[in-house]
């Protein structure tokens, strides 16, 4: 099966122009059900059939998986094995008859903006990291992007004098502003803090880790939460509440949803209405606490 998921992988990357991160998710997806088709004794993909995958759905219930990990899992089988079906390699869909289960939408975990503040404060030393982190910090505030694009971007992606930055995604590229405070932090990061921390290697990497290699997700989210911490923030935050704090307070302060949607990068601005909801219910609650005859 392994020579099938690659195989797969490549035409994901070649055909369907999909980008890296979402490669990653589908091969990380897939070799989790790859292992546990071993363990029941089942190497080969002719041996997979609809029941055996359907017990895969049935075990990722039962190891207590959320309901969105057991969708996403659900969408990853469809595409490889419709992928191997159009191949000729397996006869029929043999995910046809897999349901994705239901999943009640929670709203998004957002950061009032007393508690931004203080989470953007925290890193406030004169340590390459601390200059580091806060420009990491601003910048993931200021606009929004999505922690793989924080840590993807290179120094040729930021216009300072501008005050802009360009975020690409396989063959797709975005503009997005970003404001004082973020520059402020940036213009500090690179004049008195980068030539340090990349150790003189020469890499194009915007943000490195303290041995000059590219920064980890997971190195990224740790540096999150242990801010998070220091500021006393109790949520669970990840670096994904402040890309939700971003939208959500500029919809708060009257920007357009299809400007949101453009900085987010989302292709369906269904995706973005979620703000303006919680924007809603925000207004109402406030309402029902000040009208006099509520």
């Amino acid at each position: 099966m392994e020579e099938e998921i690659l195989g797969f992988i490549v035409y994901l990357h070649n055909v369907k122009r999909m980008s890296a991160n979402t490669e990653m998710s589908y091969k990380r997806d897939l070799a989790k059900l790859k292992g546990f088709l071993e363990e029941q004794g089942i190497q080969g993909i002719e041996k997979v059939t609809p029941t055996t995958l359907n017990s895969y759905i049935l075990y990722l219930e039962k190891k207590q998986f959320a309901a969105a990990t057991i969708s996403r899992n659900i969408a990853s089988m469809k595409a490889f094995f419709h992928y191997l079906w159009k191949e000729g390699k397996v006869e029929g869909d043999l995910t046809e008859m897999l349901k994705p289960p239901k999943i009640v939408r929670r709203p998004p975990e957002i950061l009032t903006m007393e508690e931004v503040v203080r989470l953007l404060e925290q890193p406030g030393g004169n340590s390459p990291k601390e200059m580091r982190d806060k420009a990491m910090l601003e910048l993931l505030y200021a606009t929004g992007i999505r922690v793989t694009e924080l840590i993807s971007l290179k120094e040729v992606d930021v216009n300072l004098p501008m005050g802009y930055i360009i975020c690409r995604d396989s063959n797709k590229e975005r503009t997005i502003p970003f404001g004082g405070k973020a520059k402020e932090a940036l213009v500090r990061y690179l004049e008195q803090s980068r030539q340090a921390l990349s150790s003189g290697k020469g890499t194009n990497v915007l943000f490195t880790n303290c041995s000059g290699k590219p920064m980890s997700r997971q190195g990224f989210w740790k540096i999150i939460k242990n801010y998070a911490k220091k500021a006393g923030i109790t949520a669970d935050i990840t670096p994904h509440t402040l890309r939700h704090s971003f939208a959500a307070h500029l919809v708060e302060n009257g920007a357009d949803l299809r400007s949101v949607q453009e900085m987010l990068g989302h292709s369906d601005i269904s995706t973005t209405q979620v703000y303006a909801n919680m924007n809603h219910s925000r207004i109402k609650e406030v309402y029902a606490r000040a009208h006099p005859r509520t």
